[in-house]
């Protein structure tokens, strides 16, 4: 089995189609068909159905289509630890953050890490599950809520937050020392909508509690939500991350009880991913961002990272 044979097969799987498949690699088409025969007669099984023009991928194509995907995987981490021996500072950064908070705190490294790497090209997406395209090898790490039990993942705390009620200066609750889970349902709520990873939280918590979570408003942005919540439309529950990303006048933020709210944020990447300079320093300001925002409030700062 050779490489330039794994490299037809990757193809076709990709295209689905060896005319496009063959113009990929620059090369014929009788080449690749030859290739893929050759792959074909040393693993004794069709790897591909062909109907006519249309191709389909066998469960032996599947199967080798897993493992094609780690062997290309691991021969990109070889080539990017070679340029880095080699002290070249380009190429490209892809990461995942869930959306939300989570995507906002991420979005606000891009800056000073553009800074420091001008030539690397970086794509930030925000998604609502991470592992997939982790697997799929489209992002170098992922920033999500932890705990992730997935043994191909290895994972790098970075903090803790709880969960706090947001209500206007003036509201009547403004001067408790705690609010109860049950007092907040009691209020109009502005929230999330139910796809949020925030709002799916407090959804698990009204489930508990024997209850649904039916807000007079729901919006996808914070800016709306604090806007509603200043203009006296009800009140809402965010994380403290979030609240420390926004101006929090003309606001109380009361800490949530019975049952208080708190999640942990970390980092993950697959376990046999290398991790390359760029993404390393990336992950180590996202720290120091994170350690400069805890520390002027009090809290518990991010451990360094650590590959």
């Amino acid at each position: 089995m050779e490489l330039r044979q794994l490299e037809c097969f990757k193809a076709i799987c990709e295209e689905l189609h060896f005319t496009r498949a063959s113009e990929k690699l620059g090369v014929t088409q009788p080449t690749l068909s030859y290739q893929i025969k050759l792959l074909e007669d040393e693993l004794g099984l069709p790897l591909f159905n062909r109907i006519g023009k249309k191709i389909t991928i066998t469960e032996a194509g599947r199967i080798l289509q897993t493992h094609c995907s780690h062997i290309f995987s691991s021969l990109a981490g070889a080539r990017e630890e070679i340029m880095e021996l080699q002290q070249l500072e380009r190429g490209t950064l892809s990461i995942g953050a869930l959306i939300g908070e989570i995507n906002e705190l991420v979005s606000r490294v891009l800056i000073d890490f553009h800074s420091q790497y001008p030539h690397i090209q970086i794509k930030l997406f925000g998604v609502e599950d991470v592992v997939e395209p982790l697997i799929a090898n489209d992002l170098d790490f992922a920033v999500t809520i932890l705990p992730l039990e997935d043994e191909r993942f290895r994972k790098q705390p970075l903090y803790e937050e709880d969960f706090y009620v947001v209500a206007q200066a003036d509201h009547p609750l403004a001067g408790q020392a705690t609010i109860g889970f049950e007092e907040v349902l009691q209020e109009p709520i502005i929230m999330f909508p139910a796809s949020h990873r925030c709002r799916q939280m407090i959804d698990v918590v009204c489930t508990t509690l024997g209850t649904d979570l039916k807000p007079k408003i729901e919006t996808t942005t914070i800016e709306s939500i604090l806007m509603l919540v200043r203009s006296g439309a009800g009140i809402s529950i965010l994380s403290k991350t979030l609240l420390e990303l926004y101006r929090q006048d003309g606001l109380v933020v009361i800490p949530l009880a019975n049952p208080a709210m708190r999640r942990e944020v970390g980092v993950i990447y697959l376990k046999d991913k290398y991790m390359g300079k760029a993404a390393r320093s990336f992950i180590e300001l996202l720290t120091a961002h994170i350690r400069a925002i805890k520390a002027s409030s009090g809290q518990q700062q991010a451990e360094p990272f650590e590959p």
